[in-house]
């Protein structure tokens, strides 16, 4: 049974375009015919329409492909045969067209721009942190002047090179190796939803310079350490910044986890602090052990802020921690310049590290001086121990010792004669 067919004769003359040039417009719409059942419109305003009138199961359509002159007739004859081979198929050319089109619209709509923007509301209502949020945003933004309308299944290897390479140029190959790693991750997301193949960031491996890693300062030297933990012994200034200098030492945590930590955070019976999901960069609760050491600085902190939020609250408020500025202040005055670097290594040739850097990850932002950077290294002392860390974000050393013993080697290192060269660097990465 056939269910498609034209409805004008494959018999007449085909038009041409000295006919076409010659049709005057009238008081009513006429058609001139041409081949094939492709016919010309021309209207009372003058106007010239290309049509093709079919039957698709049972019912009259009408195609229309353009306006003469802007479609010719070659073309016009082009797409009425693009309509007969659909219709040889059984399939309806006019709605075959409607759904192209409806692809090629939703193509367009899924632009990079479309979908990075949906890729970061994913993370934020993953309630990640605000901090690596607004890096991700910023790097995003980066690409979006150059590719940010282009459809993501369109883009090209050298597109995404022509982003990467002014980036590289200007120094900063670190920035351009993490951008590349976002279009991955973004690549990944638009194939887990269907709107592209495959990732084509992959193809740019080899192609960046890869950023040397740049080591930063630190006191290996135990009398040198034991120099700068008898200063902060001896800051003279507010008490509660002491006792956050001496806490950062041997809780090795961030220095935003430190800064807003919470009274109700802390089991002192248990010796343990948890640190709240929402207040970790991972989004996962982090529960640090608690030394002596730590659990008598928290006996000495609690009169002075036991009765506020936090640990360390702010001389103005008790609504707010100290801010970043002021242990950073509090190490200048004792002698010890302070830097703002964003990444911090312990240096190679040291023999503990912090887990987090032993598996290839960069540093984290510590929370005193770059000189007391190798917080492993103070804690295999006390443990007389050159041994590395465990695996893991454990702040327990892997040889147990007795907090008598402890005590003892630390007092034995801060009494330490004082080291008259003052060839040491001095900073700090708070």
């Amino acid at each position: 049974m056939v269910r498609a067919k034209l409805l004008d004769s494959d018999t007449i003359m085909p038009l041409t375009v000295t006919a076409i040039n010659a049709a005057k417009p009238k008081a009513r719409p006429y058609k001139l015919a041409d081949e094939r059942g492709l016919y010309l419109l021309v209207t009372p305003t003058g106007g010239r329409l290309w049509r093709m009138n079919y039957r698709y199961e049972g019912k009259q359509k009408t195609l229309s492909f353009g306006n003469f002159p802007d479609l010719s007739l070659a073309k016009a004859r082009e797409q009425r045969n693009f309509a007969r081979e659909a219709l040889a198929l059984g399939k309806d050319p006019g709605e075959d067209r409607k759904t192209k089109a409806r692809e090629d619209r939703i193509r367009r709509s899924e632009t990079f721009r479309v979908i990075s923007a949906e890729w970061l509301e994913k993370l934020t209502s993953e309630k990640r942190a605000a901090k690596p949020l607004s890096k991700l945003r910023w790097m995003v933004d980066l690409a979006l002047p150059a590719i940010g309308d282009r459809p993501i299944s369109d883009l090209t290897v050298p597109e995404l090179l022509d982003v990467l390479r002014p980036i590289e140029a200007r120094g900063r190959y670190e920035t351009a190796n993490r951008l590349r790693s976002t279009f991955g991750t973004i690549f990944r997301y638009a194939i887990a939803t269907g709107r592209a193949q495959r990732d084509i960031s992959a193809d740019l491996r080899g192609a960046l310079i890869t950023p040397k890693p740049k080591h930063r300062a630190a006191i290996l030297d135990p009398k040198k350490l034991g120099e700068l933990l008898r200063a902060i012994e001896g800051h003279d200034g507010q008490p509660e910044v002491r006792i956050g200098l001496n806490m950062a030492i041997h809780v090795f945590v961030r220095p935003g986890e430190l800064r807003f930590a919470e009274w109700c955070e802390f089991d002192l019976t248990q010796r343990v602090w948890t640190i709240p999901a929402e207040k970790m960069k991972m989004r996962r609760a982090h529960k640090v052990p608690l030394s002596s050491e730590v659990v008598a600085l928290l006996k000495e902190l609690r009169p002075m802020s036991g009765h506020r939020r936090y640990l360390f609250p702010s001389i103005r408020t008790g609504e707010r921690p100290i801010s970043d500025n002021t242990l950073n202040a509090a190490l200048r005055r004792l002698g010890y310049s302070t830097i703002t670097s964003r990444n911090t290594t312990i240096p190679s040739g040291s023999t503990c590290r912090d887990p987090a850097l032993s598996s290839g990850r960069s540093g984290r932002h510590w929370s005193v001086a770059s000189a007391i950077l190798p917080m492993a290294i103070i804690s295999g002392m006390l443990a007389a121990s050159r041994s590395c860390w465990p695996t893991g974000r454990s702040c327990a050393p892997a040889t147990a010792r007795s907090p008598a013993t402890a005590r003892s080697r630390r007092r034995a290192m801060v009494t330490a004669p004082i080291s008259t060269a003052s060839s040491v660097s001095r900073t700090s990465a708070w």
